[in-house]
């Protein structure tokens, strides 16, 4: 394939397109409260009312809203149905002559949709995961095109490195710094891997873009493999995960057939191919040396580091590893320029970040907002604040990782920095969202309980110290604890914190450090309950 052949498919299935469109979502999701039955009674309703040659029915993956899905929308008029059941199609259809739908319809102008910057998420909802097609009319493989016709490899390694993006997969490396340490790497082979082991409970935004855009993916892995002079891609995702694998396989199939994998890319001498490893649920292999374990087929555990992936990895040869979001960011920064992306941000954090909102909130589910917006614009504003007029207690960023952000702190701007300074991190973009019945000893005991489940038992400060972590805060909840447990508890964390030898270990405190540092008296009303129950004000031992 050349460039013509790729603006020509583009030309072609925009001029094929119909002038209405009904998107309606198929993520995981939506298909599970009747999505494809939805589709189904659609094109049935089309075809009954004679407008075929008028209306187009699409599958898209995620439109953002989950906690209103399913949702079906209407384009161009920018009508978007919610809660829409099956045996609503034939009212949607009828609406598109003029009728009146009686079904709930979102308000497309709420925070929730204005005051978000789509990168990542530009196409979600809007094309047909399943067709690439649909990709390429979106400006699909223009930037891989460009990229291997008009770029050397140091030229797009350069071109990451200016735009400031940072590794989405929690710690926040800089992307082209890494891509730089493989691509100066001498070596035989190199490998790219595209981290897609999302574990974090309340998190999916990897699953959804996977879902709904997998090309971005592809393309993202390509482009990477070309500046760092590899030609084998692995996507290793967890097998909880069956809709991303079926379309990410049906997107590989594709892109090789069109020559946008495979063998002398557009023309060129650049091979590249893309192969999935499905993992097998581990939390800890979302940890790099264990995910590379893995994928060689030896047990997911982590090793100490150096050397680094970048220098030995797969197979003791360069690796790069990124996630599945900073994957999908490579396309538009190579298509629009780096300048153009950092100018969206702050000065340390640059462009987007996906995060999947869940919790006591009323909108629920995927937006993705500018680097350093304060999380009271994300949690009041996008996500309507907690139901029935409770009030935010705490938010937790970070997942399992991360910590328990109190109200008072929800002017903070989301950035690395900001949210390392108040005890929590960025993680893979879990938010979850507590109010006034959420005890924050319960919160911690819930995270430190998981922690000790998905440890890997390699390295004894994380295999015995969330056991005993676990246990302190078992003992205060039952109401048995001592003021000595707390400072034991604070010790522990600190241990597990600094001696663990893997992220998983090192990052499994932080729940309980946070609780610890901004809900301490929660902690002492349980032991203040222990006290008086066993009466003259002695405590327990």
């Amino acid at each position: 394939m050349d460039l013509n052949e790729l603006i020509e498919i583009k030309e072609k299935e925009r001029n094929s397109a119909k002038p209405i469109k009904l998107r309606c979502c198929l993520a995981a999701g939506c298909i599970s409260s009747g999505g494809q039955s939805i589709k189904e009674n659609l094109e049935l309703a089309v075809k009954a009312a004679g407008m075929e040659d008028q209306v187009e029915v699409i599958g898209v993956g995620c439109m953002g809203l989950c906690s209103e899905g399913p949702l079906v929308q209407v384009d161009p008029d920018g009508i978007l149905y919610e809660k829409v059941k099956p045996e609503d199609a034939p009212s949607i259809v009828a609406a598109l002559k003029g009728d009146e739908a009686d079904i709930k319809k979102g308000d497309i102008h709420h925070p929730f949709f204005t005051k978000q910057v789509p990168i990542v998420l530009e196409n979600s909802g809007k094309v047909d995961p399943e067709k690439i097609e649909t990709y390429i009319a979106s400006d699909g493989y223009f930037a891989l095109q460009k990229a291997l016709n008009e770029m050397k490899p140091a030229t797009v390694v350069d071109e990451v490195t200016k735009s400031g993006l940072r590794g989405r997969g929690g710690a926040g490396y800089p992307t082209g710094l890494k891509w730089g340490m493989v691509a100066k790497t001498q070596a035989e082979r190199k490998y790219v891997v595209c981290n897609a082991d999302e574990g974090d409970p309340g998190a999916f935004m990897d699953r959804s873009v996977l879902e709904s855009d997998p090309h971005r993916v592809l393309e993202g892995m390509a482009i990477a493999g070309y500046a760092v002079g590899a030609s084998q891609g692995y996507v290793y995702v967890r097998g909880e995960y069956p809709l991303a694998i079926s379309r990410l396989q049906t997107a590989i199939r594709q892109a090789r057939k069109y020559g946008l994998l495979g063998s002398g890319i557009f023309e060129t001498s650049f091979d590249f191919r893309v192969d999935l490893r499905i993992g097998a649920g581990a939390f800890v292999c979302g940890e790099e040396t264990a995910l590379m374990a893995s994928i060689e087929g030896r047990r997911g555990t982590p090793r100490p580091r150096p050397p680094f992936p970048a220098e030995s990895g797969l197979w003791h040869s360069p690796t790069l590893i990124n996630n599945v979001e900073t994957f999908a960011n490579i396309p538009v920064i190579i298509r629009k320029g780096a300048e153009w992306f950092s100018s969206i941000g702050t000065e340390r954090s640059k462009g987007t970040k996906v995060f999947a909102l869940a919790g006591k909130v009323k909108n629920t589910g995927l937006i993705e907002v500018p680097m350093g917006t304060p999380l009271r614009v994300i949690v009041e504003e996008m996500a309507g604040g907690v139901p029935g007029g409770g009030k935010v207690k705490a938010v937790q960023t970070g997942g399992p990782s991360g910590g328990c952000i109190p109200y008072s702190k929800l002017d903070t701007p989301v950035d690395y920095e900001s949210l390392s300074q108040i005890g929590s991190i960025m993680g893979s973009g879990g938010m979850i969202v507590m109010d006034d019945t959420n005890n924050m000893v319960d919160v911690a005991r819930f995270f430190m309980e998981f922690c000790m489940d998905e440890s890997c038992g390699k390295c004894i400060p994380c295999r015995a110290g969330t056991v005993q972590i676990y246990r302190i805060l078992t003992k205060i909840r039952e109401g048995h604890g001592t003021e000595k447990d707390i400072m034991k508890l604070q010790d522990l964390c600190e241990m597990v914190k600094t001696c663990s030898l893997c992220g998983l270990g090192q990052s499994a405190p932080n729940p309980v450090l946070s609780t610890l540092r901004y809900y301490r008296e929660e902690y002492m009303e349980f032991i203040k309950r222990n006290v008086s129950l066993n009466g003259n004000g002695h405590k327990t031992k």
